[in-house]
């Protein structure tokens, strides 16, 4: 068993723009230091904030129920498909191209396994280039890792599909074969290849489909 934990997700701070046309979260005091004192004895005060944000910010886990109706939502998406899985990290030569095809997968067992693919893309998060032109798996990617026994699936890109393709196949393929998907995942340069564990779990809420994840290695 490993020792070291690498995080791999993004912070979200006030004002962050994850997915351009969503609102940023506002994150705020409902108590603040100041005005607490008024309920504790001299000397002790508390701090309660408030965040308001879509589902979608930051580095975030889909479950099935973001795509489909009857899909497991996060409440009943298992802790063994979320925690503790063997990882495969997928590295994108330079130059590749946009659209990730099969071709990068050859070769490697994917059964049982969380597939983490290094695009180089979180390079540009939070900036304009991030929300543009950015690297994505095609349609027969998807159905290779739903085929080869992929439990997990995540990318450091800013969507796991083509944003122009309205039909969402990753996300369609994915999800409805119980495949939770990662995204926006921070710079993965620091894990390993393999044999190596991940975590990305988000809170337990029942009706929800996405939420945002403290995602990291255990190395």
């Amino acid at each position: 068993m490993g020792s070291k934990l690498i995080d791999v997700s993004h912070t979200v701070a006030h004002g962050l723009v994850t997915y351009k046309g969503l609102p940023a979260p506002v994150i705020c005091d409902y108590l603040s230091r100041e005005e607490s004192r008024a309920h504790y004895a001299a000397g002790t005060e508390f701090h309660i904030g408030k965040i308001e944000m879509v589902a979608n910010t930051g580095t975030y886990l889909d479950s099935p129920f973001h795509r489909y109706a009857d899909g497991k939502d996060l409440a009943k998406l298992p802790l063994s498909s979320l925690a503790n899985l063997d990882c495969v990290v997928v590295r994108v030569p330079k130059g590749y191209g946009r659209s990730l095809h099969p071709d990068l997968l050859h070769g490697k067992n994917l059964q049982g396994k969380a597939v983490l693919f290094d695009t180089g893309w979180s390079q540009h998060w939070n900036s304009e280039q991030y929300f543009e032109g950015h690297t994505f798996l095609t349609a027969e990617t998807a159905v290779h890792l739903q085929q080869s026994g992929a439990v997990l699936v995540g990318i450091d890109s800013y969507n796991i599909d083509d944003t122009e393709d309205g039909r969402r196949p990753v996300h369609s393929t994915l999800l409805r074969h119980d495949i939770p998907i990662v995204e926006h995942l921070a710079p993965l340069h620091a894990l390993p290849d393999a044999n190596f564990r991940f975590f990305a779990v988000p809170v337990k809420v029942k009706a929800f489909g996405t939420f945002p994840v403290r995602a990291f290695g255990l190395v």
